[in-house]
């Protein structure tokens, strides 16, 4: 009953600070904000890891019932009636607080969340295709994982990625396409793009096929908005955006390389994210050499020997891993 009081006798802006400690804008420094993690504990730390997932339309009474079951299981005695008055004002009063200080818009009950599905690829697969159940599809690249809800909510449609995916989404502007990529956030209404969560740089980058995508670094200070075919950069130091020059830069989802006239250096590079062959120069001045020729799915000693024929190269090594030095093979 004390903490009851204590609540009950916050503040304006004890509230404010207890509000934004609830949406990770500060920590817990303060006083109001330690009184609601020792009058609500585990109620306070769901509905901060809960922060960010898909809007429901919420049944209070509903939610508080199944809450109220498995306390009631584990305490058989319990004055309900005067716990559940409290719960509910300080939940209201939290509620409306984020909501006017953060601009929080998808807080929910852990029961209202929907249930997740989690694909992921190996280093041996690639273009793994997910169809979403608005009818939007996402194709996995090596390496890389997809969390999904069964069911989108009401007003968004959410995500997660690591790794490397190209998505075709279906439009529809009453329900924004959000994808959370770790260090940044993709937002889309509809259109096909590719997503890297990490490009090698700590950068999220995203290339644009059509339509037009949002890209926004996790803490919100960094932001780029692209229109097609162009690669967008994002990272808490700073975004960046460019035409895309490199005609290859979907080969892995197309099965097609084509060059003309690249620096075996940048051959090499899309080999690696298209075939995933590792290939090196065995002296800096190879990666010089100039290549015109297309590749669609030829096995690897075969790409391999026809750079070799045509720059008198020979090579050392296999199974996906090869270093090229001057001079034939004997």
């Amino acid at each position: 009953m004390k903490k009851n009081k204590q609540i009950e006798q916050l503040n304006d802006r004890e509230w404010a600070d207890a509000a934004a400690w609830l949406s990770g804008e500060k920590s817990y420094g303060d006083e109001a904000s330690r009184l609601l993690i020792s009058e609500e504990g585990d109620i306070m730390k769901k509905w901060n890891d809960l922060k960010y997932t898909d809007n429901e339309i919420i049944d209070v009474d509903k939610a508080w019932e199944k809450l109220n079951g498995r306390i009631e299981a584990d305490k058989p005695v319990i004055t309900l009636p005067l716990q559940r008055r409290s719960f509910f004002q300080t939940f209201a009063r939290i509620a409306a607080m984020v909501i006017i200080f953060a601009g929080m818009g998808w807080l929910v009950f852990e029961v209202a969340a929907p249930d997740k599905i989690t694909i992921a690829s190996t280093a041996d697969e690639r273009n793994i295709e997910v169809l979403l159940a608005d009818g939007s599809k996402i194709f996995l690249n090596r390496d890389s994982k997809l969390t999904y809800p069964k069911e989108f909510g009401h007003n968004s449609r959410k995500v997660s990625l690591q790794g490397e995916a190209f998505f075709d989404i279906v439009p529809d502007e009453a329900k924004p396409f959000i994808i959370d990529a770790g260090n940044a956030t993709v937002r889309v209404l509809g259109t096909s793009f590719n997503v890297m969560t990490d490009n090698g740089h700590n950068e999220v980058e995203v290339f644009v096929a059509s339509g037009k995508v949002l890209l926004t670094s996790a803490d919100g200070t960094q932001s780029v908005t692209l229109d097609p075919e162009y690669v967008g950069k994002v990272s808490t130091e700073g975004s960046s955006q460019a035409l895309n020059t490199n005609e290859n830069y979907l080969s892995w989802h197309t099965d097609m390389l084509v060059f003309d006239g690249e620096r075996l250096e940048e051959v090499f590079e899309d080999l690696r994210r298209t075939f995933n062959i590792a290939i090196t120069a065995g002296e800096p001045s190879i990666n010089d050499y100039r290549l015109t020729s297309p590749f669609e799915r030829q096995p690897h000693d075969t790409i391999i020997k026809l750079i070799c024929t045509t720059f008198n190269l020979r090579s050392v090594g296999g199974e996906g891993t090869y270093t090229l030095y001057p001079g034939q093979a004997q």
